[in-house]
């Protein structure tokens, strides 16, 4: 199982894009595997006959054999050694509110002649469909797939849930407490993704391992905004705010390289690309896409490239190249009128920067006097192992007068 993003841990094999026994050459696709992050279709690195290890279904770690190429056709189309044990499937709700990992996908009994079976006797199902099963509490077994061979995809759940005979509703499971279903009503189990799974343990490391700082800085955000006004009929795409402050972030990186840096395994890793990661709300999770060397692209490229990421974020089909490689993070609630926030730090990178609203308030002017003018303030949560306190407030101080004065950000 190859590592096909920086955070994959293991991979499912959706489908096999070749068979035991054909002939393959360095480059040609081979199988549709599921990362943490996206479906990837994996190439061959190597010249031979493909001699298939982990059938369809599978979730397998980095590193565990999935196939072997081979020198001859005819030793590939031999039984595979026996195949290292799949990982478990992610749990599915069951009526008592218990979970069992290592329940099959088709339950003793079940009719199986409409559903379409791996070589493991795993139902093939879509990744996006078996979690919306699970979401919704129904057995894939009950599903009749409308997919290539027979498999179950997004939509034949969708229909399922909305009402397909032999479908059973979403398990509730009742809470103790006064009233015949709890004080808190009615509970539905909902298991996390994978990728919520593995925000999670990230984020949870992230805190529990980084001795994170914050400091924050209030911004005139006028000159930006005024900036973007004047580009309206100019440029095509128009730069957001949030493209504006990656640009800021970008140049403001090449002069503080601690920033643009990790502390890694009790030494420090500075790197001489500023990539940029931009946090995307996806289908319930958040996915961090990269701008890679932001510091040379200009506004327009900026944001040409975060509109393309974003939405191959919002419709799955995000690569894993596009999800690595980042040295910085920024992190923008403004559009939801967010003031101010505190944003965990991407592991392993120094710092990520959150960006609150631009929001009307009272100023002093340089001539003194009292106006009202649009301040947005960022905050960075930094490592403190290798980003000090002054470091910090020197960077920030940095992207402020690039947004203030944001003509450089042209250049």
């Amino acid at each position: 199982m190859p590592r096909l993003s920086d955070s994959m841990e293991e991979g499912t094999i959706i489908k096999w894009l070749k068979k035991s026994g054909d002939e393959v050459r360095v480059g040609e696709p081979l199988a549709d595997i599921e990362t943490d992050k996206a479906t990837v279709t994996y190439e061959a690195d190597a010249d031979g006959f493909l001699q298939i290890v982990a059938a369809e279904g599978d979730t397998r770690a980095i590193g565990s054999t999935i196939a072997h190429l081979l020198s001859d056709a005819k030793t590939a189309l031999e039984p595979a050694p026996a195949a290292e044990p799949a990982l478990a499937a992610q749990p599915s709700p069951v009526a008592n509110g218990s979970r069992e990992a290592d329940e099959p996908d088709t339950p003793a009994g079940a009719p199986t002649g409409a559903l379409a079976v791996s070589e493991s006797g795993r139902i093939k199902a879509s990744p996006v469909a078996r979690r919306f099963a699970r979401e919704r509490g129904l057995d894939l077994a009950t599903i009749s797939g409308s997919g290539p061979d027979g498999r179950i995809v997004k939509a034949d759940v969708v229909g399922a849930s909305a009402g397909v005979p032999g479908a059973p509703p979403p398990v509730a499971v009742p809470s103790e407490g006064a009233g015949p279903l709890g004080a808190k009503g009615e509970v539905t189990i909902a298991e996390p993704t994978r990728t919520q799974q593995l925000i999670a343990r990230r984020m949870a490391s992230a805190k529990a391992t980084i001795p994170e700082f914050t400091v924050s800085v209030e911004v005139n955000a006028d000159p930006a905004l005024e900036l973007r006004e004047q580009l309206r009929n100019v440029c095509s795409p128009l730069p957001s705010v949030n493209d504006l402050v990656v640009k800021a972030c970008a140049i403001a990186l090449a002069a503080h390289p601690n920033v643009n840096a990790s502390y890694v395994d009790g030494h420090f890793e500075r790197y001489s690309r500023i990539n940029i990661g931009v946090a995307v709300a996806g289908e319930e999770t958040l996915v961090v896409p990269t701008v890679f060397d932001a510091d040379v692209k200009s506004l327009v490229e900026i944001a040409s490239q975060t509109r393309a990421l974003a939405a191959q974020v919002r419709d799955g089909t995000i690569a894993p190249a596009d999800l690595a490689g980042g040295t910085f993070t920024v992190s923008n609630l403004g559009m939801l009128g967010v003031a101010r926030f505190t944003a965990v730090i991407n592991s392993p990178q120094a710092a990520i920067l959150a960006v609150g609203a631009a929001s009307p308030r009272p100023i002093v002017r340089a001539d003194g006097s009292i106006g009202v003018g649009r301040v947005m303030e960022l905050t960075i949560s930094a490592d403190h192992r290798i980003v000090y306190g002054a470091e910090a407030a020197e960077f920030l101080g940095t992207v402020r007068k690039r947004l203030e004065r944001p003509a450089g950000l042209l250049l």
